[in-house]
């Protein structure tokens, strides 16, 4: 997107009060931001969410100076400032109504992340970080994208064990870009953005103030596919970004805690209205995986099919052909028999990466092809 388009974007955005869906609402409108400064105010005003002021306000811009700061700015700290119309905007974030016109990036957002939101109190209990940072570490070892805002508590440890797994981490700040909140973050803040990336709507020295973390949540939200609460009081604001996830079509889950914590108040809540109750990562998995676009998974064949596998019939009714199966997953499916066998020594047997074969595990297992046994041992589904 060539900078022109990208100097009008911000310049809408830096009309006052002039909010995302107005902002969408002109683009719907007129195609592009600099169609919308070339309207006259009496076409502006038929606009809806448009009024008289606002119609003034942008055919009067004329903070240009303003603009070309904010790109130079962005260009000096390596940020890429992206519209919704960039090909490289989250999709998913197009999905919700009140989606960011602009997004500030450092770091890279890929169309291929699977991301999901772990969130909760910042006031966290030894139990809560501990829960999350392993839950974090198992997400990313399966391949999730672990979405989060950076702030103490059970964010930061999101992130950390996201980084533990060696896997992609994104937070979203309720601040500008260049400004680390809390500031004991930055050393993290640095760990993120080289291994996923840091992201907000908020233009540079915006200083976190209040209204801006529920805005912030529905972009975490709307970037996920599910929403996961750790820990959270009644009045928490993980359980504002958990309703903006069901207002969104996201799953939610709620990882439950001690009856007597008040940080458990809030999940256990979310458990009464139906959350997900989250045990283990594969809570969260068997949920998440079959939203995944069919084309990174296993393809289903249209008949049954009976094939033999190292003297093994693999009965494989509606579920898939073996055939069809990548490389990695066939030397997995050899190696798995009618006896259970530990994850661990399918890992062992395998040349393939540990964090691959739990992802092609859980794959196998949501296809049909095997069972999940306790004690984490899998076989082949007869």
């Amino acid at each position: 997107m060539g900078k022109e388009n990208i100097q009008y974007w911000l310049a809408l955005k830096f009309v006052d009060e002039l909010g995302p869906v107005g902002i969408k609402n002109l683009i719907d409108a007129y195609g592009s931001p600099k169609a919308v400064f070339t309207a006259p105010e009496s076409d502006l005003v038929t606009v809806q969410r448009i009024s008289k002021k606002l119609a003034r306000r942008i055919t009067e811009f004329d903070n240009w100076e303003k603009v070309e700061r904010e790109l130079e700015m962005a260009a000096t700290a390596d940020v890429s400032v992206i519209s919704a119309q960039d090909p490289s905007y989250p999709q998913t974030l197009l999905n919700i109504y009140d989606f960011p016109p602009v997004l500030y990036v450092k770091g890279d957002i890929f169309e291929e992340d699977i991301n999901v939101a772990v969130i909760g109190s910042r006031m966290a209990s030894t139990y809560g970080k501990f829960m999350t940072e392993r839950l974090c570490r198992e997400l990313a070892l399966n391949g999730i994208t672990v979405v989060s805002g950076m702030a103490r508590g059970i964010d930061s440890a999101a992130h950390r064990g996201s980084l533990t797994g060696k896997g992609r981490t994104i937070a979203v700040l309720g601040s500008g870009i260049d400004v680390i909140y809390p500031p004991e973050n930055k050393k993290l803040y640095e760990k993120i953005w080289k291994n996923g990336a840091v992201i907000c709507e908020f233009p540079f020295h915006t200083q976190p103030k209040g209204p801006h973390f529920p805005a912030r949540n529905r972009i975490i939200s709307g970037l996920s596919f599910g929403v996961v609460v750790v820990e959270a009081t009644e009045r928490s604001g993980s359980l504002i970004t958990a309703r903006l996830g069901l207002e969104q079509g996201k799953e939610v889950f709620a990882v439950p805690g001690s009856i007597d914590s008040p940080g458990s108040k809030g999940t256990h809540k979310l458990l009464k209205e139906g959350a997900k109750l989250v045990e283990s990562v594969y809570d969260i998995l068997e949920e998440i995986m079959p939203q995944v676009s069919i084309n990174r998974r296993v393809k289903k064949p249209e008949k049954d099919v009976h094939r033999e596998q190292r003297g093994v019939n693999i009965h494989m009714s509606h579920h898939g052909d073996a055939d069809r199966l990548r490389e990695e997953e066939k030397m997995i499916l050899k190696i798995i028999g009618k006896e259970p066998i530990y994850a661990d020594s399918i890992i062992a047997m395998s040349a393939v990466p540990p964090s691959d074969v739990l992802h092609i595990l859980l794959s196998l297992e949501l296809e049909g092809y095997i069972e999940q046994l306790p004690g984490k041992r899998f076989k082949i589904k007869e």
